[in-house]
């Protein structure tokens, strides 16, 4: 799938297709967007302010599981 929004500043627009698309039978919709989400615009560099911010946010939350292993039997003992 590919979803593009932008914002046309001529009436001619160049659409480039990934190459999973090639041969395939594809449709091609365009309409106004009245109040345009920007979380959805995934240019570069929105995508990269957006995953810094993202990770100030959560930076004290992150917890280090690289060595935590799960037991089974443990998690399915219901003796208690």
């Amino acid at each position: 799938m590919l979803r593009q929004i932008i914002t046309p500043l001529e009436q001619s627009f160049t659409l480039q297709l990934p190459s999973e698309m090639l041969g395939k039978t594809v449709e091609i919709i365009a309409f106004e967007i009245k109040e345009p989400n920007n979380e959805s615009i995934n240019t570069g560099k929105e995508k990269s302010q957006r995953l810094d911010r993202i990770k100030q946010i959560t930076r004290n939350t992150l917890v280090d599981l690289s060595k935590f292993k799960f037991n089974r039997d443990e998690a399915n003992n219901y003796e208690a």
